[in-house]
């Protein structure tokens, strides 16, 4: 058994991965223990991710607040506390707040042969965040 004991402090989210104020608190990194590695990320209204994709996919958590999550060719879905969204390997997709609410979820993503978790893509435009 392996312990952590609470004490991290919360990240903010890079402005290259985020639109918006977002807080990320590390839970755990893929290592040579385990590939999977997760994060509880805190989006304050009208926060959200960059367009990115995971090579072996992601499930998300909602822990609080409402949000949406979207895929370039799915539209957007909102997602209120208890949902789980898995997606796909390689689906190009953005997450966050809606604009009047905050929203929290557990983010839970495996790395691949090369430990990588994420590639991160381009913005989400105010235009394809409002439709």
């Amino acid at each position: 058994m392996k312990f952590t004991e609470s004490g991290g402090q919360s990240a903010p989210g890079p402005d290259d991965w985020f639109t918006g104020t977002v807080l990320i608190d590390g839970i755990r990194n893929a290592d040579d223990q385990s590939a999977v590695g997760c994060a509880h990320v805190r989006f304050t209204p009208g926060a959200r991710t960059a367009w990115h994709t995971h090579p072996r996919g992601q499930t998300l958590y909602v822990t609080d607040g409402i949000g949406l999550v979207a895929t370039r060719d799915g539209g957007v879905q909102e997602i209120r506390p208890g949902d789980v969204v898995y997606i796909e390997p390689g689906e190009e997709h953005w997450h966050g707040a809606t604009p009047d609410r905050f929203m929290a979820h557990v983010a839970i993503q495996e790395a691949d042969e090369q430990g990588e978790v994420v590639t991160w893509l381009d913005h989400v435009t105010d235009r394809e965040y409002a439709s």
